[in-house]
């Protein structure tokens, strides 16, 4: 199976960077490979540092599940199927928009995390970075 290298990441991060700049909001990107390990991170000037494990942890749950983490927690509500996943896995889950899985052909090959803004600027900042694959 494929997997994302430092040269894609980089890529991801700049894209998300980009976006983030746009919308005028500081974040952390993270993205990980096919197995959930880090790859690369980047904290922008001004995000904040609770934030940094947030965007790991969201490109985790995405490589994790291979599900976007805004899919996710709306199937993770009370009376859902997922209801209390957020609590598997030591807590590292997480439930709110800004994760994506990363595909190439068709294959889940990492993910891409953000985390730094509200749920809609997280999320549009992590489809900027996983629409560069």
């Amino acid at each position: 199976m494929a997997t994302v290298n430092l040269a894609d990441a980089r890529r991801i991060i700049e894209a998300a960077e980009a976006r983030a700049v746009e919308i005028g909001q500081p974040m952390n990107i993270a993205v990980v490979d096919e197995g959930g390990n880090l790859v690369a991170h980047v904290r922008m000037d001004g995000a904040w540092m609770g934030s940094i494990d947030i965007s790991v942890n969201k490109a985790w749950t995405s490589r994790a599940f291979d599900i976007a983490t805004k899919e996710l927690g709306a199937n993770s509500q009370p009376g859902q199927q997922f209801y209390g996943i957020h609590a598997s896995n030591h807590g590292r889950v997480m439930i709110f928009a800004g994760g994506i899985p990363l595909r190439r052909g068709g294959e889940v090959v990492g993910a891409v995390g953000v985390s730094g803004g509200t749920g809609e600027q997280d999320q549009t900042v992590a489809e900027a970075g996983a629409g560069v694959l």
